[in-house]
C-alpha cells in the first residue's frame, strides 16, 4: 500500500502501477489532532493557576476535522481497511518531517505493526519519480531512519503543546497587567521571534538622528572636464569643525588626479529556499510568505516545481547533468530568453558554497524548475509569475557573470588634520551576463540585510567624463553638505521567515556567531523554526497583537505596546524564553533526533528530549509562581492591516494547523489551549470586534478623571472594555440597585438602559452630553425628558453640518446611509481608525 499526503501526488504515481497488488491511498493532510485539555480531565479546563504544570507522557489523539469542520474519521476507517492484508506500506508523503508526521502518525493510531518503507519524491516529474526509486531500492531501512524524522515532528509538538498550554495560562493569569484582556499567547518559537522584533523596536525608538558631514569638492580638469569628488569616509565626520576645517584646506586644492579602472565580475544570486523565495515575492509582487507557499507547494504537486519546503539554495551535484535538458524546456515558455541562453555545452555549472552545485545541499535541495513545464494559459495569473520567477533564476545560474567596467577618480589633499582622500566612482556595463535574463529588474532586486540601517556613503555616478590617470586638476570652491543618520531599518513581512532562518546575520558578537554556526551543514546555520513552518509565526503574533503591519507593498512589522509589555515579563521572569540566540541553538539539539541512525537510538532521544521539556515547563511555573505583576497601561489596539485582523481577541486561538490541519508544527499548541468556555480569559466575544466606549461613558470617565486628579489610561477613548474597567475601578458599583456612589453620599447612577439611550440621543441630534448625565441619574433623566421628544425617526434624520459638534464635544456623527445594512455598534469605526486613534465612532 502506497499512503500519499494529498490525492494529487498519488495521481500522479498511479500511472506508473500495473500490479493488481498495490493499493494507493491519500490522507489529504493531518486526519489526527491532539485532545483538548479539559476532554482528558474536566478540571483542566478551567484556566487555574494552581492546576498547572500540565503535564502529560504523551499527547492523546483523535480524529481531527477538515476546514469545513467535517470528520476525519471515514478517511481513517478507509485506510484501516484498505490496510487488511497488505503485506508492506509504502510512505510517499511530502519529503519532510511533517510528510512523514502525516503517515506515521496514523500508522502508529491504526495500530500497524508491519514493514515500512520511505519514498521521498523530491520533485513529481517523470525522471525525478524514477530517481526517488531507485534511492528507495538502495536503502533498505528507509522506513527505520524515517522514523527518526517523525520522532523529532513527535518532539517538536510534544514541546509546542506543553508550552503553549501551560506557559500561555500562566502567563496569562499571573503577568498580564489588569489592563490587558486578552490572554497572552507564549511558545517556544513564536516568543523569541517577538523578541528579534522587540530588540529591533527598541533600539528604533531610541534611536536619536545624528548630523553628520561630508565635504564636496568640484574640479575642473586642464582638459577642461568637470566632476564632482567627496570626501565621505567610512568614520563619519559629527563634528561640524573637522568638516569645516577639511574644506577650508580643499578649497585651493590643485595637483594631479588618479584613476584607476578595473572589471568586476558580478555572479549570478543563489537559487531560492522557500524563505528567499518569499521574501522575492514580498518585494517583487506584494505577497504574503503564506501566499508563496501555498503557490508553491501548488506548482510541486502539479510537477513543475522540486519540493518547495527547503532550507537549501543548493543543488546537489548529481543534478548538474540535467541542467542542459532543463533549460531547453524552460525557454520553449520564456520566448524572450530564447537568444540570451548559451548552446547547451556552454551552460556554465559553478560548483561549491560560491556557486550552485555542492555535494550536500542537505536534506532538501533549493526550488527549481523541471523539464515539465506550463503550456500555454494552462496557469492562473499568480502560479505563472511564480514559475517564472524560479525559471528565470535556474537560467541565471547556469549563465555567464555580469562584467562591469568600473572607474575611479581621487585626489588627495593635504588638511591640518591630515592627509584626506576625496573620490568618485562611476560604473557602467560591459557584459550583462546573467543579468540579461532580468533586463532592468536585476538592479531592483539585490537583497540586504533586513534590520540593519540603510548606509550609502559611497558617491556612484553612471559614467564619468574622460579623463587621464595622473592629470592635473584644480578645486572650484569646496562645499561641506549635511545628512542625516538613519534608523535601523524595520524587518518586513516578507523578510521575517530570512531572518528566523539566518540569525547569525542579525548578530554582531563573533562567539555568537559561532554559537549559530551549523558544523553539520555550514549553508544552513542555526536558526529558529523550520523552513515549513516559519511563514505561520507572522499570523500568530498578530493575533494576538503583539505587532502591527505598517502600510506598504511589502509592509513593515512595528512591535505593539502588548507585545513589548508581553516580552519584558518573559524575560523579567524566565530570560532563557525570550533569548532568540539559545532558541536557535536548542533547535539544533532537537534536530538530532531526526539524524539518529536507527530507530532505538531515536526513541532514546526523543525520551531524553520529552523529559527535558518537562522539567523546563515545571521550572517555568515555578518561576511565574514568585513574580509580581507590573501594572502597564495598554496602547490602543491597532487598526486592520495588510494581513492582520484588526480584531479583538477570539477566546478560542488558532489551530496551529497546517497541510489541511496539521498538529505538530512550530507553537502548535498555543491555540489548543484557549478552546473551551470556562478557559477563555478574553472578553473580547468569538471574533467580534472591540466596541469603543459610548460618548456617556467617555463623558463620565473624563469627568471622573478631572475630579479625582487621574490620568486616562491610553487607548481608553477607542476601547469600551478599557472604559469600563476604569469606570469600575473609580467608580464604584452603578446601576439601580446603588442608591448611593462608591464615594458615599453621592448621586444615584443613571442604569445602564438610560445611558444607551442617552448615547443615541447625542449621535441623532448632535447635542452635547453634559458629564452629570453619566453620573447622576436625575441629571440623565432631565436630559432625557428635554431630548427625546425631539429624536428625528430614521426616515426624517438629517445629517449635521459639517464641523458641528458630536458627541462629548467631539466630531460630529456622520448621517445614516437609508440603505446601510445593520452593523454591530464600533464596526464602522475599527475599520476606518488607525492605530493610534482616539475618535468616537461615526
Amino acid at each position: 500500500m502506497f499512503l500519499f499526503e494529498k490525492p494529487s501526488a498519488m495521481r500522479q504515481l498511479q500511472r506508473f502501477f500495473t500490479s493488481p497488488d498495490t493499493v494507493c491511498v491519500a490522507a489529504e493532510g493531518h486526519l489526527l489532532g491532539a485532545e483538548e485539555p479539559g476532554d482528558i480531565r474536566p478540571d483542566w479546563k478551567p484556566w487555574r493557576f494552581e492546576a498547572l504544570p500540565i503535564v502529560l507522557d504523551a499527547i492523546p489523539v483523535r480524529a481531527g476535522r477538515n476546514r469545513s469542520g467535517q470528520s476525519h474519521r471515514p478517511k481513517l476507517d478507509a485506510i484501516r481497511a484498505a490496510l487488511r492484508g497488505v503485506a508492506r506500506v509504502i510512505i510517499a508523503t511530502d519529503p519532510g518531517r511533517e510528510g512523514s508526521m502525516i503517515a506515521w502518525e496514523i500508522l502508529e493510531h491504526l495500530g500497524w505493526r508491519g514493514r515500512i518503507d520511505r519514498l521521498k519524491l523530491g520533485a513529481l516529474d517523470d525522471r525525478s519519480i524514477r530517481r526517488a526509486f531507485a534511492a528507495m531500492a538502495r536503502e533498505p531501512d528507509s522506513g527505520e531512519r524515517d522514523y527518526a524524522a517523525y520522532l523529532e515532528a513527535l518532539c517538536r509538538q510534544y514541546e509546542d503543546y506543553h508550552l503553549g498550554l501551560n506557559g500561555t495560562r500562566a502567563i496569562s493569569l499571573r503577568l498580564r497587567p489588569p489592563a490587558f484582556r486578552e490572554p497572552w499567547r507564549f511558545g517556544g518559537v513564536q516568543t523569541p521571534t517577538l523578541a528579534i522584533l522587540a530588540d529591533l523596536e527598541g533600539r528604533i525608538r531610541a534611536f536619536v538622528p545624528r548630523d553628520f558631514f561630508k565635504v564636496a569638492l568640484p574640479v575642473v580638469t586642464r582638459g577642461g572636464a568637470e566632476l564632482t569628488l567627496w570626501h565621505a569616509p567610512k568614520e563619519r565626520i559629527f563634528d561640524p569643525d573637522v568638516a569645516e576645517t577639511v574644506r577650508a584646506a580643499a578649497a585651493g586644492w590643485s595637483g594631479r588626479l588618479a584613476v584607476e579602472q578595473k572589471d568586476v565580475r558580478r555572479p549570478p544570486p543563489r537559487l531560492f529556499s522557500k524563505d528567499t523565495l518569499a521574501r522575492r515575492c514580498a518585494k517583487r509582487f506584494g505577497w504574503d510568505p503564506q501566499h508563496t507557499a501555498k503557490l508553491a507547494q501548488d506548482l510541486y504537486d502539479r510537477g513543475y516545481l522540486t519540493y518547495p519546503r527547503t532550507e537549501s539554495e543548493y543543488l546537489p551535484e548529481s543534478q548538474a547533468a540535467d541542467a542542459a535538458a532543463v533549460v531547453a524546456a524552460v525557454v520553449t515558455v520564456l520566448a524572450d530568453c530564447v537568444a540570451l541562453v548559451p548552446a547547451a555545452d556552454a551552460l556554465v555549472v559553478r560548483r561549491g558554497a560560491r556557486g550552485h552545485y555542492v555535494k550536500d545541499p542537505g536534506e532538501h535541495h533549493a526550488i527549481v524548475p523541471l523539464r515539465k513545464v506550463p503550456a500555454g494559459a494552462g496557469l492562473a495569473p499568480d502560479l505563472f509569475r511564480l514559475w517564472d520567477l524560479v525559471a528565470r533564476a535556474f537560467l541565471a545560474a547556469h549563465m555567464p557573470d555580469g562584467i562591469d567596467a568600473r572607474t575611479s577618480v581621487s585626489a588627495e589633499v593635504a588638511t591640518p588634520l591630515g592627509p584626506r582622500r576625496f573620490t568618485v566612482g562611476g560604473s557602467v556595463v560591459r557584459e550583462p551576463g546573467w543579468r540579461a535574463v532580468y533586463g532592468t529588474e536585476a538592479e531592483a532586486d539585490a537583497e540586504v540585510v533586513p534590520g540593519r540601517a540603510k548606509r550609502d556613503d559611497d558617491v556612484t555616478v553612471a559614467r564619468l567624463p574622460a579623463v587621464r590617470h595622473g592629470e592635473e586638476a584644480r578645486a572650484r570652491g569646496a562645499e561641506v553638505a549635511t545628512a542625516v543618520t538613519e534608523p535601523p531599518r524595520r524587518i518586513t513581512r516578507g523578510e521575517l521567515p530570512v531572518v528566523m532562518g539566518r540569525l547569525i546575520d542579525q548578530v554582531e558578537d563573533p562567539e555568537v556567531k559561532r554559537a549559530l554556526e551549523n558544523p553539520v551543514n555550514p549553508n544552513e546555520p542555526k536558526g529558529l523554526g523550520t523552513a515549513a513552518t516559519r511563514d505561520t509565526m507572522l499570523p500568530k503574533l498578530l493575533k494576538s497583537h503583539y505587532i502591527a503591519l505598517q502600510p506598504g507593498k511589502d509592509p513593515a512589522i512595528a512591535v505593539t505596546e502588548v507585545g513589548l509589555a508581553f516580552l519584558a515579563a518573559v524575560r523579567r521572569v524566565f530570560p532563557a524564553y525570550g533569548d532568540p540566540v539559545g532558541r536557535a541553538v536548542f533547535e539544533a539539539e532537537l534536530g538530532e533526533i531526526g539524524r539518529a541512525a536507527t530507530r532505538d537510538e531515536a526513541l532514546r532521544r526523543a525520551e531524553a528530549f520529552r523529559q527535558r521539556t518537562r522539567r523546563r515547563v515545571e521550572d517555568l511555573i515555578a518561576a511565574i509562581s514568585g513574580a509580581t505583576v507590573l501594572d502597564v497601561a495598554p496602547a490602543p489596539r491597532p487598526a486592520a492591516g495588510p494581513g492582520g485582523t484588526g480584531r479583538g481577541g477570539t477566546g478560542r486561538g488558532g489551530k496551529g494547523r497546517g497541510k489541511g490541519g496539521s498538529r505538530g508544527g512550530e507553537d502548535a499548541g498555543e491555540g489548543r489551549v484557549e478552546d473551551g468556555g470556562e478557559g477563555r480569559v478574553d472578553d473580547g466575544g468569538e471574533g467580534r470586534r472591540r466596541r469603543a466606549p459610548t460618548a456617556a461613558m467617555l463623558a463620565y470617565a473624563t469627568a471622573l478623571a478631572e475630579r479625582k486628579g487621574l490620568k486616562l489610561p491610553r487607548g481608553l477613548k477607542a476601547d469600551g472594555a478599557l472604559c469600563r474597567a476604569f469606570l469600575s475601578e473609580h467608580a464604584g458599583p452603578r446601576g439601580p440597585a446603588s442608591a448611593k456612589s462608591a464615594e458615599g453620599g453621592g448621586p444615584r447612577a443613571p442604569s445602564a438602559a438610560m445611558l444607551r439611550y442617552a448615547d443615541s440621543l447625542v449621535r441623532q441630534l448632535g447635542v452635547a452630553c453634559p458629564p452629570e448625565v453619566a453620573e447622576d441619574f436625575a441629571a440623565c433623566r432631565r436630559f432625557l425628558d428635554a431630548h427625546a421628544v425631539r429624536a428625528p425617526t430614521a426616515s426624517t434624520a438629517q445629517a449635521l453640518p459639517q464641523g458641528a459638534e458630536g458627541p462629548a464635544g467631539g466630531p460630529a456623527a456622520k448621517p445614516k446611509r437609508r440603505a446601510a445594512p445593520a452593523r454591530r455598534p464600533g464596526a464602522a469605526a475599527a475599520r476606518g481608525r488607525g492605530a493610534g486613534s482616539s475618535a468616537p465612532p461615526a
